[in-house]
């Protein structure tokens, strides 16, 4: 039909590691961890919203964040529903609920229900995955 957009290709691994960088390709794609306290966005007092690296969608806001004292980012919610999709990961001998990018399939991090806000949620996600804006 005239008008309708074509359909967007896969990126190939290669497109990924150049998009992302190194690092952010071995969490995002590899369903890596950054070590703790190694992003500077594990601190609070961020102001606006942070995006997915991987593909610009909106993440979280900067108020959901704050300090959870794990060395990763923590938010006590998404910024919309059906930004993140859950994902039962039985790795490492653990079973957690893996959180990734709905838009690009990114491995973003973790969400637990120990969360200190009123949502009760704890959003663990790596910093090298996020863009503060």
């Amino acid at each position: 039909m005239a008008g309708d957009e074509p359909a967007r290709q896969p990126k190939t691994e290669q497109e990924w590691l150049d998009t992302l960088g190194a690092e952010a390709y071995r969490v995002m794609r590899q369903n890596g961890t950054e070590r703790p306290f190694s992003s500077p966005l594990h601190q609070t007092g961020h102001q606006g919203e942070f995006l997915c690296k991987g593909c610009g969608t909106k993440l979280f806001d900067a108020s959901a964040q704050f300090d959870s004292g794990c060395g990763w980012p923590s938010f006590d919610r998404e910024a919309s529903k059906g930004a993140m999709k859950e994902v039962l990961d039985k790795s490492h001998g653990m079973v957690r609920v893996e959180v990734r990018c709905a838009t690009c399939d990114g491995h973003l991090g973790h969400l637990f229900s120990d969360g200190p806000t009123t949502t009760g949620m704890r959003y663990c996600i790596n910093g090298v995955c996020l863009i503060p804006q």
